[in-house]
């Protein structure tokens, strides 16, 4: 599966089985919330390992740039946060950092 679908698949289904832990534990939300979130982080899991790479640290790692602009467009979207310019600027950072990780041209 090529990264530019897995990536964002993946990130919203790790945010979402967070946010629901995050509604159980700190929110005193019902426990019913943990089956749910466990199963959207066994989907994040499962679409992580569909990335097409030669080692897993290089996916796990350009993942994390994509993972922190979609928590960005999470605390804006579900949870009405807007972003600030460091908000920004930041996620911009991390997408130009995942992307080097990704396009960066390897010999076999």
């Amino acid at each position: 599966m090529p990264a530019a679908i897995a990536y964002p698949l993946a990130a919203l289904a790790e945010i979402a089985g967070c946010f629901a832990i995050w509604v159980w534990w700190r929110l005193g939300g019902s426990p019913l919330w943990l089956a749910p979130g466990l199963m959207a982080l066994g989907a994040f899991g499962w679409l992580l390992a569909q990335v097409d790479s030669s080692a897993a640290g290089r996916a796990f790692a350009a993942y994390g740039g994509v993972y922190i602009a979609a928590s960005v467009a999470w605390m804006w979207l579900a949870e009405g946060q807007r972003p600030d310019r460091w908000d920004i600027l930041g996620a911009t950072i991390s997408v130009v950092g995942a992307t080097v990780i990704l396009a960066a041209p390897r010999g076999s």
